[in-house]
């Protein structure tokens, strides 16, 4: 009978490396997601969802065979916390591509000034619109869910221990922040024609009546123009990207291999 706490022990120290390992690079990666990671998020609120996704993520992750040492066991630290840093941070840009849009839509239509302060990060209020929209529609569709297996693919794709090679971290880096720019770009597009036909027009109308004040005329028309635009695109411009968050998800590593 005494011989069985000693049996336990070894056992013990290794299911509690085993789900220490996991929080280290659930925590990195919920530090970063959408959604769970924002500012707005209590730190405590956090540490709670990167407790639940791991109880979650533990029993469907093969357990280390062994316990490692203390130099072995620093270098896994490190490398299980840089691999959640990058899986989140290629989710992030998804968030950072909505602000972008917005931006672009707001400088295009003459509505970057109008409420500009009201959200945490420096954005207009187009902007932090997307923002927040996306946000909501992605928990809607399970967002949640499927972070679950996303995590638990990653270690699939990266095994635990294994530090990624560089080489091939440099172009899927690369690759992902020009996706981040080219979406941002393409669901800003609708703004972007719409000024261009906007000051091209007002340029006409200058040119064939110098005197009249075609600023004084044009501005309440581009205004209407984007605030239309907003209210008209925003179904597609949220269906384009939560379409393409979710394939990340299933696929983060489409510009590596």
């Amino acid at each position: 009978m005494s011989s069985a706490p000693a049996e336990l022990l070894p056992l013990l120290g290794q299911n509690l490396w085993h789900l220490f390992a996991v929080f280290l690079r659930v925590s990195a990666l919920v530090s970063l997601l959408p959604a769970f990671g924002e500012r707005s998020i209590p730190t405590r609120v956090k540490l709670g969802v990167a407790v639940a996704f791991t109880l979650i993520i533990v029993p469907a992750i093969p357990s280390a065979e062994i316990v490692p040492d203390a130099p072995n066991m620093t270098g896994l630290i490190g490398i299980e916390i840089l691999i959640g840093l990058m899986l989140g941070i290629g989710l992030r840009l998804f968030v950072l591509a909505l602000q972008t849009a917005g931006s672009i839509a707001a400088q295009a239509t003459s509505l970057s000034q109008i409420l500009g302060g009201v959200a945490t990060e420096p954005v207009p209020a187009m902007g932090y619109l997307l923002t927040l929209a996306g946000l909501a529609l992605a928990m809607l569709l399970g967002l949640h869910i499927r972070a679950a297996q996303f995590m638990i693919n990653s270690y699939m794709l990266f095994p635990m221990g294994v530090l990624p090679a560089a080489p091939d971290l440099s172009p899927w880096g690369v690759t992902q922040i020009a996706r981040s720019f080219g979406l941002a770009f393409a669901l800003a597009m609708p703004f972007v024609i719409a000024s261009l036909i906007y000051n091209l027009a007002l340029g006409v109308i200058n040119r064939a009546m110098p005197q009249l004040m075609v600023a004084f005329v044009g501005a309440p028309a581009i205004t209407f123009a984007g605030l239309f635009l907003l209210f008209a695109g925003v179904p597609f411009i949220l269906s384009t990207w939560s379409d393409t968050l979710f394939d990340f998800l299933q696929n983060p590593l489409r510009g590596l291999r």
